[in-house]
């Protein structure tokens, strides 16, 4: 029978619930908490949500939790959970820590300490005399200690999850791809329906919404960490991109533009695009907001337009939200997403938001603007 593990998918402020949706979609009952989405699941759980979850940003293994006030009583909690299980003989497992309001406050002391008592663990358990040999596959543990909580966690991950390993190369701003896929997700976009980003920079929002149309795994180019995990085994593995293959809708036909007024960024657009093995899904156009146009009915903009991060000139910023209400109030059967640092949008749109949403853009905190179309033709 299939071991059973403690899994956490982190998520993004604000994202949790997205992410939450994504787990339960695999099969997985959640807990949420603030910043994680926690789950019992198998093993062979670790490929399936390293490669399907599109919104979260890693894929931890809880190895334990337990209160610690002192330093000697984290060496000995560190110590008494069964590393063994997860950590081959050769495993390499370097500590990263954070500490927020606890008594164990230096997070070097916390990191030596459980790194120290992991090794002691190891050795013990692998009848080893000497120091471990971390020559092998990488397993990453972090401590963290929040109000005198210790929790320890391995990344299976290895690199975040918004490296889907298409981008290879972006602008000054690139919007993540997590957040990208979390943005369309928020939405009633299928794939049957028209879909515009205005605004595309480097692609990322019309490459994301390709894969989705498509049902293509985001993580089906890249590699994790715990792909070199002894008790994580190959045919879990195999078993999870054999699924994903089978679940990939390449003849789903696709209506996705993509627009900027920067050439280079059109150009950066199609390169990504191919490197995601898109080819040629998504249509790409070099144009001004203000040249839009419409040509279909029941259709969405999802869309990151610049902000004063990216350009200065605010004016600028307010000419193109003016430009795109007055053609959307053209197009009353459109929805229209607008995720942005810039407090008037409504204001230069011309028009309040069905509703809004607060996010974070990295660490800028943004509104994500939603207007309903009234589909026609009983769509």
């Amino acid at each position: 029978m299939d071991q059973y593990v403690t899994l956490i998918a982190t998520a993004a402020m604000g994202l949790e619930s997205v992410v939450a949706n994504e787990v339960k979609e695999l099969g997985y009952e959640v807990t949420v908490e603030n910043g994680k989405v926690i789950f019992d699941a198998p093993v062979s759980a670790i490929p399936r949500c390293n490669l399907w979850i599109r919104t979260g940003d890693r894929i931890k293994l809880l190895v334990g939790e337990f209160d610690a006030t002192s330093f000697e009583a984290l060496f000995e909690g560190t110590k008494s959970l069964p590393w063994e299980s997860f950590i081959s003989e050769d495993g390499q497992f370097p500590v990263i820590g954070k500490s927020v309001k606890s008594q164990l406050y230096s997070v070097p002391d916390c990191q030596a300490i459980v790194k120290k008592s992991v090794a002691e663990r190891l050795k013990l358990k692998y009848g080893l005399a000497s120091k471990m040999p971390e020559t092998g596959a990488l397993h990453r543990i972090e401590v963290a200690i929040l109000k005198d909580k210790v929790t320890l966690t391995l990344d299976t991950s290895g690199s975040g999850l918004h490296k889907r390993g298409y981008r290879i190369d972006q602008g000054e701003a690139p919007l993540k791809e997590t957040m990208a896929a979390a943005l369309l997700k928020l939405t009633n976009w299928k794939p049957d329906y028209p879909l515009i980003d205005p605004f595309c920079g480097s692609g990322t929002i019309p490459i994301e919404a390709a894969l989705i149309g498509q049902n293509i795994a985001p993580g089906f180019n890249r590699d994790f960490a715990s792909q070199g995990w002894d008790f994580v085994k190959d045919t879990y593995w195999d078993e999870a991109f054999e699924e994903a293959e089978d679940k990939a809708n390449y003849d789903q036909k696709l209506q996705i533009i993509g627009s900027d007024v920067d050439h280079n960024m059109i150009k950066i657009s199609k390169g990504n695009a191919r490197e995601a093995g898109l080819g040629d899904l998504v249509d790409w156009k070099q144009m001004q907001v203000k040249d839009l146009f419409l040509r279909k009915e029941n259709g969405y903009i999802i869309s990151n337009p610049p902000y004063g991060e990216r350009i200065g000139d605010l004016k600028e910023i307010a000419a193109m939200h003016k430009d795109l209400g007055a053609i959307m109030r053209d197009h009353p059967s459109w929805s229209v997403y607008i995720i942005t640092a810039f407090e008037d949008f409504e204001k230069h749109y011309g028009q309040k938001a069905t509703k809004k949403r607060k996010l974070f853009n990295g660490f800028i905190r943004t509104d994500y603007y939603q207007y309903f179309g009234k589909k026609v033709g009983g769509r």
